[in-house]
């Protein structure tokens, strides 16, 4: 449980207030053993630095000199300096500014503000008998707070929580001067995305849009894909990757996967080649390119057929020494909240350095508009919002670390699975094994395994949208890991020629390894914020299925 500290309980911590400042301060320490945040309300802000001034004059010994009103400034500024450190700012919002008919406007600001958070989620630490009395659902003394039984934050599955935190300041910041501006469609944010982005990943042109199937749809539309064409790409993938192509006409045709990355395998691409082949779609799955330049060489010895690389899940990848979504003749990402690079809503973005396809794909994304009301194409309205890309570009601000920090999570798994199993991991792609068995590399597993997925090859780098494993009885292993309170995802539980819409276009026999992959396949939380505590936790929890199932790495 989050506490908002009202003014008393944080100037009794601040200047160590007795007899109070030790209740608080237990109180404070719970809240964050238990996994909690701790919160000041911007607008009280002066209040704070007034009674902290007058708490300093009143502990004066009478035998000594009087602080000066300067020298009680500065003791409070660096008192309050120092204990707002590892606090989080709550903003003053416009709606709790007139609270003129309360008795006490300031309390009434802060009740206000506990109405942001979920219900139960939060507790206004007060000594404020009027408060606690007629508030007690909202209310909670230090002396109560510390009473109650310890609670325990849940482990989640990704964490948009704590990068929310630390990066609040730039987040409210870019969303209010949106507000302000009033530009809510193609605003100064989306033109100063499109170029930082662009300049990210090297390529001449960046073009955002409403969302990463947005992104996708956009493309071929440019391209100029239609019906009776096919689009060479992986069944095994979200359903976007396939679903933008039935939806421009086009057929999609599949390419089965390799077993060690889930990404396309360049090796088959060839022979599903015909004449009515107009452009091939890898996906860059999990966050790792896949084998890209064999991918543009086939592509370039039949009529260099465009290649649009998916990069939903590998923004920020690298596939010698350059960047995801500038190694194709377009590229295509997504800022899904749950994207290594995300926003909180829908959004995408499509890069290309070929300038005529930048200027087609900027006039399918308004409806087809070369001018204004001037039609000149088919298109769709796709456009990102201005307040998206204002998150996305907080978010972006500190990317490069988070990716360091996914790569780290990484690492540690990959040490802390090898430590537990004994096995060895290695940065090599698997080899395929026959249709339906587990892939280890070099053999065939025995029954009931779970195989961690090889570290990029060197060439490549990844992201890591998700940490996966391939997993001989699933569902008991999901099952095992919930009880214990550790989350799990499948990506993804059937390929696209197995989904109902699109199982007429291709039998799962051709494409045997992603039928394997998809019955196995399991992520373990990822997040950059994951701790070697709750790595440990995950792993140790993994290991204690070994009854049932025996762990393997390659």
């Amino acid at each position: 449980m989050d506490l908002l500290l009202d003014v008393n309980v944080a100037v009794d911590s601040c200047v160590g207030r007795k007899p109070w400042c030790e209740s608080v301060d237990l109180a404070i320490a719970k809240c964050l053993a238990e996994g909690g945040r701790l919160w000041l309300y911007a607008g009280s802000v002066q209040t704070l630095d007034y009674v902290i001034r007058r708490a300093l004059q009143r502990a004066q010994s009478p035998a000594a000199k009087p602080l000066t009103a300067k020298q009680l400034a500065h003791q409070s500024k660096s008192l309050l300096k120092a204990f707002a450190e590892d606090k989080h700012w709550l903003a003053a919002l416009a709606g709790e500014g007139p609270v003129f008919d309360s008795p006490d406007p300031e309390d009434e600001q802060l009740l206000h503000a506990l109405d942001r958070f979920a219900p139960g989620s939060i507790k206004l630490l007060t000594r404020d008998e009027v408060l606690l009395k007629d508030h007690r659902d909202r209310c909670v003394s230090p002396e109560a707070f510390c009473q109650q039984p310890a609670t325990q934050t849940g482990m989640g599955f990704i964490d948009l929580k704590t990068q929310q935190d630390a990066l609040r300041p730039q987040l409210e910041q870019g969303i209010h001067r949106v507000l302000h501006h009033g530009q809510y469609i193609l605003g100064p944010e989306v033109t100063e995305l499109e170029q930082r982005l662009a300049a990210y990943t090297g390529a001449q042109h960046c073009i955002t849009a409403a969302s990463g199937t947005d992104a996708l749809l956009i493309s071929l539309m440019a391209l100029g894909i239609g019906p009776g064409d096919e689009v060479i790409t992986t069944p095994f993938t979200f359903v976007a990757t396939v679903e933008v192509i039935v939806l421009v006409g086009a057929t999609p045709v599949f390419v089965d996967i390799e077993p060690g990355t889930c990404n396309i395998n360049a090796a088959l691409i060839e022979a599903k080649i015909s004449d009515n082949t107009k452009a091939i779609m890898p996906v860059s799955l999990y966050g790792q390119p896949a084998d890209m330049d064999e991918i543009n060489a086939i592509a370039a010895r039949h009529g260099h057929l465009p290649v649009i690389e998916d990069a939903a899940q590998s923004f920020g990848a690298e596939y010698k020494g350059h960047k995801s979504c500038n190694l194709s003749t377009i590229g295509c990402t997504s800022f899904f909240p749950s994207k290594p690079l995300g926003g909180y809503g829908d959004g995408g973005a499509i890069f290309t350095s070929d300038a005529a396809l930048a200027q087609a794909c900027r006039e399918v994304r308004v409806h087809g508009q070369s001018a204004r009301y001037i039609h000149g194409r088919i298109g769709i309205g796709g456009r990102m919002d201005s307040l998206q890309c204002a998150v996305v570009l907080a978010n972006l601000e500190r990317f490069e670390q988070d990716i360091a920090q996914r790569q780290a999570v990484a690492r540690r798994y990959h040490a802390l699975i090898q430590k537990k199993t004994g096995g060895k991991t290695e940065d090599k792609a698997h080899e395929a094994t026959g249709p339906g068995q587990v892939f280890t590399g070099r053999k065939a597993a025995t029954a009931e395994a779970i195989i961690v997925l090889p570290w990029p090859a060197p060439d490549r780098t990844s992201v890591f949208a998700q940490y996966s494993l391939r997993v001989q009885h699933r569902d008991d292993v999901q099952a095992k890991l919930k009880a214990a309170g550790v989350p799990t995802a499948v990506h993804y539980p059937m390929p696209m020629n197995q989904q109902p819409a699109y199982a007429h276009l291709c039998c799962p026999e051709c494409t045997p390894v992603a039928s394997a992959t998809a019955e196995q396949i399991m992520s373990l939380p990822m997040h950059p914020h994951l701790t070697e505590v709750e790595q440990r936790r995950i792993v140790d929890a993994l290991v204690a299925t070994e009854g049932t199932t025996r762990l393997e790495t390659d």
